[in-house]
């Protein structure tokens, strides 16, 4: 390089030391504008540029000593001059990488100790190198410094590297193939965990590089359940129950080019076997703690989760041989799957799971495998009686589960000629009790039959246990002779939880001839003290109601919770004095009265467009009421999840008046701040108000300013998210 050129990447590198130091000093302050995100986002771009370069430079500075006493004084002054511009660029472009590297560690999901270490040994490369570079014209720049310098900024290179792949590729990138190697014998069938060894190792193979402690892509880590549950910046992963609410299904079925697609294009993509894992799992409740065999053995999640797994020891030993691979594949389509029931086990399970497609016709598909089916799930499909004929043809047959059909018992006779049949599930149908009495004596190895939910009485199972004592009956109703099923908890009837003043409570159940108990005060309902729902129950305040759902012979379900929203007033126009964060317009400044509440569940539009956001900003909302009006409290609706730093406000100041411009402050609270171990929540900010009358009232609500040490980030301001605002 020339002498000017020299000089002028002399004046860059320069110029970048004190920026880099610059960032580092006001890291806690820097917002990287949109426009500038680009530039960091090229950081993984660069970096291999001065890796390579600064390896080449330091190994030729370690032996500069040897390799110029060795050559003549024109060849020595030719290495001395290509050694000094390749450290200079190398220099320059560790420093150019390095502040693309701040740029990018300011973006969502990059923290945690494996990014400071990445960061700190990244800017050690780069000071190191500049400062090998300015002393190594100095006459006390001896060999021995030259070549501990050199060895210095290769240990640097090496760390930076090191924990720049495991932010990439995640933690033992390097090794795990090796790893995967020396792994012990695979699981059991029947010591087999569904989230453990089913679903957690789908993250850990596909998700957990970019969602871990230490890079929280989105605020998500899918390092352990409790991480799970918690979600991350766009909310709830999934809802247990739900899969078609799930954000987790719903970005992993996005077109490959869409930019919220996960895993990112360019990663190792799920493959459709684990997709549907995912998919059942979550539809199965999410379960955290059963194992694969402790779920019921016609369901979809065990059928395809056991072919995961050696066989366990089996007392069934099966005569026929397996399918073919090609044939079972093809079977399995939208509305139907057929998986084998364990690996290297030639028995399958097949599952029906879409009503509007299923058709007798869709049995007699399976003609190719009916010598292999031994689990056959028809659960809540439009079976009748004629049907079972069908059924009747897969001889091997040793479960099958008619749950919820259109079936009366007429064509019970067609299932006792499967002579292998141990399991069967009537329960919600119509079959009768004279329909099973002439049948069921004629079933060769029935061991477990569930009646619950039908027209037979506890007195009419006990006759038919009696005279079948080899047979299991399984009556839901019957708590005395047969376990018990939990009860769904109770459901709001009301069309919205918001009212004027008052509300005539109504609460339903699924299940006839339950009894619903609840209370208001907080406490949980049980059995014996709480009030019985009966229809009469109306509400004149704002009220937390919790209700449980109860019947003889079933256990009681689960508290359902439910927040009631008192709104008497409703301004005539009302603005904002501050723009709300870009991120979180919702509607405006109407958001705020609309009746539409926001939740947590980011795959849905009351995510996307209830919630009205604060972070740069405080909320300053001015409300007129043409008719002036009798106001003793102001409540603002808010989410509260701490881990993804969405915090209520810090303080809350009502002010009123009479007219606009001669408002005074009338209330001040200052809101309960969430501990490290809270939990998320939609609250309710109460601020109390001496009962006056007025025509504005402006409600000011701060963000806050600073997110407590023992958040992830600490120091930043948080985000403050509010759907609805209730005057009383």
């Amino acid at each position: 390089m020339t002498k000017k050129l020299i000089g002028w990447a002399e004046q860059v590198l320069f110029a970048s030391v004190v920026f880099v130091l610059f960032l580092l000093l006001f890291n806690n302050r820097l917002v990287v504008p949109l426009w500038l995100q680009p530039v960091g986002r090229m950081h993984p771009v660069l970096l291999h540029f001065p890796i390579v370069i600064l390896l080449l430079a330091m190994v030729l500075e370690a032996f500069r000593s040897r390799l110029i006493s060795e050559v003549n004084t024109e060849v020595a002054e030719f290495y001395r001059n290509f050694l000094n511009n390749l450290l200079l660029i190398g220099a320059l472009l560790a420093g150019f990488t390095v502040i693309m590297g701040l740029f990018l560690a300011k973006e969502d999901g990059y923290s945690g100790r494996v990014l400071n270490w990445h960061k700190w040994l990244g800017v050690g490369v780069f000071l190191v190198a500049t400062l090998i570079y300015w002393s190594r014209t100095n006459s006390w720049y001896t060999n021995r410094l030259a070549r501990l310098g050199a060895l210095t900024t290769v240990l640097l290179l090496l760390g930076a590297g090191h924990y720049g792949a495991t932010l990439t590729h995640g933690d033992n990138f390097l090794f795990a193939p090796v790893s995967t190697m020396l792994k012990s014998d695979p699981v059991a069938l029947d010591k087999a965990l569904v989230y453990t060894d089913v679903i957690q190792p789908i993250f850990e193979q596909k998700c957990l590089s970019c969602h871990n402690p230490d890079k929280l892509k989105g605020q998500l880590s899918l390092a352990s359940a409790e991480d799970l549950l918690k979600g991350g910046k766009s909310g709830k992963l999934f809802v247990a129950g739900k899969p078609d609410s799930s954000l987790l299904l719903q970005r992993i079925h996005l077109p490959l080019v869409e930019k919220k697609h996960m895993p990112p294009s360019g990663k190792s993509q799920l493959t459709p076997q684990e997709m549907l894992l995912l998919a059942l799992w979550i539809k199965s409740n999410a379960e955290l703690t059963k194992k694969v065999i402790d779920l019921p053995a016609t369901d979809s999640l065990r059928m395809v989760a056991a072919s995961l797994f050696k066989p366990a020891e089996q007392t069934d030993v099966f005569d026929f041989d397996a399918a073919d691979e090609e044939t079972v594949r093809a079977l399995s389509t939208n509305y139907r799957t057929v998986a084998p029931l364990a690996n290297e086990s030639p028995a399958l399970a097949v599952n029906f799971y879409n009503k509007a497609a299923f058709s007798v016709e869709k049995l007699a598909e399976l003609k190719p495998v009916r010598e292999q089916v031994v689990y056959l799930n028809l659960n809540k499909m439009p079976v009748k009686d004629a049907d079972l004929k069908a059924v009747g043809d897969f001889k091997n047959l040793r479960k099958l589960d008619i749950n919820f059909t259109d079936i009366t018992g007429a064509g019970l006779s067609e299932l006792t000629l499967l002579p292998e049949l141990q399991t069967l599930t009537l329960a919600g149908t119509n079959v009768t009790y004279d329909a099973l009495q002439k049948q069921l004596s004629r079933f060769k190895k029935l061991k477990s039959l569930a009646v619950w939910n039908t027209k037979i009485t506890p007195a009419q199972v006990a006759q038919l246990q009696k005279a079948n004592m080899g047979i299991q009956f399984i009556a839901g109703f019957d708590g005395a002779s047969s376990k018990p099923i939990r009860l769904n908890p109770p459901q709001l009837k009301n069309s919205s939880p918001i009212f004027v003043e008052s509300l005539p409570l109504q609460l339903k159940h699924p299940v006839k001839g339950v009894q619903i108990r609840y209370t208001t005060d907080g406490s949980e309902p049980d059995s014996v003290h709480s009030p019985v729902f009966a229809g009469q129950t109306i509400l004149t305040k704002p009220t937390l109601l919790k209700a449980k759902a109860y019947k003889a012979g079933w256990y009681g379900s689960a508290v359902a919770t439910f927040d009631l929203y008192k709104s008497t007033y409703k301004p005539d126009s009302v603005n904002l004095l501050l723009p709300l964060n870009p991120v979180h317009q919702a509607d405006g400044a109407h958001t705020f009265f609309d009746g539409k509440l926001g939740t947590f569940n980011a795959n849905s539009p009351a995510w996307a467009n209830n919630w009205a956001g604060f972070r740069k900003n405080e909320m300053a909302l001015v409300s007129e009421f043409k008719t002036p009006v009798q106001v003793s409290s102001v409540a603002l609706r808010v989410m509260v999840e701490p881990e993804t730093g969405i915090f209520p406000p810090s303080v809350v100041e009502i002010w009123g008046g009479n007219r606009r411009d001669q408002l005074r402050l009338i209330a001040t609270i200052n809101p309960s701040q969430p501990t490290a171990k809270s939990s998320p929540a939609l609250k309710a900010v109460l601020c109390p108000v001496k009962s006056q009358q007025v025509s504005f009232l402006k409600i000011i609500a701060q963000p806050v300013k600073k997110l407590p040490d023992w958040h992830p980030n600490k120091g930043n301001s948080g985000l403050l998210l509010v759907d609805e605002v209730f005057i009383n």
